[in-house]
């Protein structure tokens, strides 16, 4: 059993802002960063968290903040998910226990939580472009403050930040980047980037050689010397060829490092010279190690990237409250085996093959898996180049994140009309990371798209049947699924192609019809139950499809009830209940009255799934409300 000291802190305490932190001597700054570690890991391994990337960059921030004047100069995290040393030294000290707590602080900077949270963020590869932005208003407004951007080498794989390093090499104002370099994102980093990005001239042997010729040629006076010198200068050459300072000078930014993340003399001495000694931009290459100080974390940082709680002593992760499979993990095994059978099918991911439950086909089949990086307008129209060729591609993104890619989701799949499947993980509220992350608005923009057939499951059985029927179409198929477990249906079917177009009447009923959609079905189910039982007669419909509906099947209890509310997990703007009204305006369906149930216009917080399903009223009480003041009881 390892054991993980949990001191009370100390110097932490005394700090309540960076003005505090500055006062620290900087002999102490080493102290305080092992308090601020124990601080996060304590708070995360309750309510669960992003442990690794914040442990890994600890001393990093302590270091911009003690010598940069936050927040007149402006701090700007790529991602965000490596924030929680940041909220802990300016000011929120005392809410870090609320963390990703219904109504706590965020998980990610947020302008509206603190001054020092310059930019929102929870999308990766932003920081660069904002950072520009806040520099040139700063510059326009006739103001001296600096702007940092911290990025890591992860989201360097993302294009919009070399469409920023290009504009802002081009302007060549003043503008400092850091490049946190821990070659891990979320998994693995993937790429010719993250390789070069890799590659750093400060190997043993390269420098006891450097070190024995110094030594040999300074025994010859004078010459000696100016060999020296030259030697010098081809030196600095060569590592600007074998290093990204190639890369990054070729932009116009002055490359400084690679230097050690974790030697805060190191930090403060490199970026006290850029403050105060260089102008335009300027690129600072820091090499950190991901979950550094936690060994559990250090040593298996893709797992204890974003964790649930666990025990600190052994770093095991406490058992979930739900035994039943995902609706990821039930993904995964699906894909798997319609690949076994048909060897055009091939899976791409944006740097999340663990949390989209793609590892298993990368074990099976590894030609056929690709993970593109963080880069998920890439990944879309390389799996349209890949099905012009004959090949089922089956895209694997977070919801929030294909939102990313919804020009190449129109203009290069949909257009053409081409045999790609979209697996859409996360659709709906996800819980504690927020409304950075929340899927709620993917079924109304993939709904309005011509060719595009969209399916939502009911339960995890229903999902292997839509991917298996996805996989199958000529056309371009999007099927949701929620984040969490599935309901604990039986698996072993063979799979099944679902008639196109057609939804399933789950219950009879003569007073109301209950039109849920995806994961709402279940609690509608549910509310049937409770409705009955004070008289109500509800009927429900799994309408499986949400382009096309199954307008038949819809139609026809909506004018044997006369009422019928719709359920969704999803904004109401153009949502799922928008579609069933569009159908019965087509339809001229007349003496039914709608009430749609849904994400009200407003972006929600963090908090667990069951309270947000709650506090936006769509959970099964919910439900039963609406009904009985449809019915008029």
């Amino acid at each position: 059993m390892m054991v993980f000291p949990m001191e009370k802190s100390g110097i932490l305490q005394t700090i309540d802002s960076p003005a505090d932190l500055r006062k620290v001597p900087e002999e102490n700054l080493a102290i305080l960063a092992k308090e601020i570690r124990r601080e996060i890991i304590q708070t995360v391994s309750q309510v669960g968290g992003h442990l690794a990337p914040c442990l890994g960059v600890v001393e990093l921030t302590l270091a911009l903040h003690y010598v940069f004047n936050t927040p007149e100069d402006k701090l700007i995290w790529d991602v965000g998910h490596q924030s929680y040393a940041h909220k802990l030294v300016t000011g929120r000290r005392d809410r870090f226990h609320t963390l990703r707590q219904y109504q706590g602080i965020s998980g990610f900077p947020k302008r509206e939580e603190s001054i020092y949270d310059a930019f929102d963020t929870g999308h990766s590869s932003t920081s660069i472009s904002a950072a520009l932005g806040i520099s040139i208003a700063n510059n326009l407004k006739g103001g001296g403050h600096k702007t940092i951007a911290v990025i890591g080498d992860g989201s360097m794989t993302g294009g919009m930040a070399f469409e920023a390093l290009n504009q802002a090499g081009h302007l060549d104002k003043d503008l400092i980047v850091v490049l946190n370099d821990n070659e891990m994102s979320i998994s693995p980093n993937v790429g010719a980037l993250s390789s070069f990005l890799s590659r750093k001239l400060t190997g043993r042997a390269m420098i006891r050689a450097k070190q024995d010729l110094s030594q040999f040629l300074k025994h010859f006076a004078n010459v000696g010397e100016n060999i020296l010198q030259v030697l010098k200068k081809s030196e600095e050459s060569l590592k600007v060829f074998f290093t990204p300072g190639m890369l990054f000078e070729a932009l116009k930014f002055e490359y400084i490092g690679p230097i050690p993340g974790h030697k805060i003399d190191n930090l403060l001495k490199t970026f006290r010279n850029v403050r105060d000694f260089t102008s335009g931009p300027v690129l600072i290459h820091v090499i950190t190690t991901k979950g550094k100080g936690y060994p559990p974390a250090e040593q298996n940082p893709g797992a204890y990237h974003g964790v649930g709680p666990f025990e600190i002593e052994t770093g095991r992760l406490l058992p979930s409250s739900s035994k039943l499979p995902s609706y990821t993990k039930v993904f995964g095994d699906t894909i798997v085996e319609i690949a076994e059978k048909d060897p055009r099918v091939t899976a791409i991911t944006a740097a999340m093959p663990a949390g989209t439950g793609l590892v298993k086909f990368s074990e099976h089949f590894p030609e056929r898996f690709f993970d593109v990086g963080i880069a998920e307008q890439h990944a879309v129209t390389f799996a349209a180049g890949l099905a012009t060729e004959g090949m089922l591609p089956v895209v694997a993104i977070y919801s929030t994140f294909m939102q990313r890619a919804l020009d190449q989701v129109i203009h290069d799949v949909c257009l053409p009309n081409l045999p790609v499947t979209f697996a859409i993980d996360r659709g709906g509220l996800v819980g504690d990371d927020g409304p950075t992350h929340h899927g709620v608005f993917d079924i109304t923009i993939l709904r309005s798209i011509p060719n595009m057939v969209f399916m939502a499951p009911k339960d995890e059985d229903e999902l292997r049947h839509m991917l298996f029927t996805a996989i199958s179409m000529p056309c371009p198929v999007a099927v949701r699924y929620s984040r969490g477990s599935g309901e604990g249906v039986d698996l072993s079917g063979d799979l099944q192609k679902l008639p196109f177009g057609k939804g399933e009447l789950l219950r009879e009923g003569s007073d109301i019809l209950l039109l849920p959609v995806g994961n709402r079905v279940y609690p509608a189910l549910e509310a049937a139950e409770g409705l009955l039982k004070i008289g109500v007669s509800a009927a429900v419909i799994n309408p499986r499809f949400i382009n096309p509906l199954d307008g038949d099947l819809i139609t026809e209890w909506a004018v044997k009830t006369g009422k019928v509310v719709t359920i969704e997990d999803n904004v109401k703007k153009g949502g799922f209940g928008s579609a069933v009204l569009e159908l019965f305006a087509r339809r001229t369906v007349t003496g039914v009255t709608v009430r749609i149930l849904g994400i009200t216009d407003r972006f929600i917080e963090h908090g667990s799934q069951e309270m947000l399903r709650h506090i936006t009223k769509i959970d099964t009480p919910a439900i039963i409300s609406s009904a009985l003041e449809l019915v008029g009881k």
